[in-house]
């Protein structure tokens, strides 16, 4: 027997001795750190300004992806929920980017309404955001995929969301004939079609 096995096993055995069943019910924390003062100048500001004195805050906390958000959209009345990244807000909405191809933005094509949650636990606060969605222009696309590491850029191209394969050969396969067509370092990646941005244009903004 190995000694790379025998590590592995005294450390499983380790984490199962120390792991106990916790139940949920059991949970308790009072939310006390933090508290919304109605004389805060940023909230006179209006909600895009709060938004931004909060997300600064999360970055300057160091908490784990601030930009990490849940976005829930809804087809036939069947609702599904995921986390994407926050690449751009303002006031005209929040942006993030992925395969116009995937369930989401199929989702929101036929309906283009969706809920985004942040959640900064560090921080005890959470903001909850809803609104109808666009997709963002083609310049905005094209900026953003142009600003991003080349690795990404194909990673875009490579990667199939929300559709099924039958193996994970099929998988490896895929990339490696995109690799290959994108082999020359010298050759800037293409924005592929099929990639892009949404905005969500907020009508409800909630800070808890």
């Amino acid at each position: 027997m190995s000694a790379v096995f025998l590590r592995m096993l005294a450390s499983k055995r380790a984490l199962s001795s120390s792991t106990r069943q916790v139940q949920p019910a059991h949970l308790r924390k009072d939310y006390c750190l933090q508290g919304i003062e109605d004389n805060e100048p940023a909230i006179k500001n209006g909600p895009f300004s709060y938004f931004r004195k909060w997300f600064d805050e999360a970055c300057s906390a160091s908490v784990l992806e601030p930009n990490a958000m849940s976005l829930a959209t809804c087809h036939n009345n069947i609702p599904t929920c995921r986390i994407v990244l926050l690449k751009a807000f303002d006031e005209k909405g929040f942006v993030w980017f992925t395969n116009y191809n995937s369930r989401k933005s199929r989702d929101l094509s036929e309906n283009p309404v969706a809920a985004l949650t942040f959640w900064w636990g560090e921080l005890e606060r959470s903001v909850r955001v809803e609104g109808r969605v666009e997709k963002v222009s083609v310049q905005e696309s094209d900026s953003y995929f142009n600003s991003r590491p080349r690795g990404s850029q194909i990673g875009a191209w490579s990667s199939e969301q929300s559709s099924e394969i039958t193996s994970r050969a099929e998988l490896d396969e895929h990339e490696r004939k995109v690799q290959e067509r994108f082999s020359d370092p010298a050759v800037p990646v293409p924005r592929p079609p099929h990639w892009g941005g949404f905005r969500l244009v907020p009508n409800r903004i909630e800070f808890w």
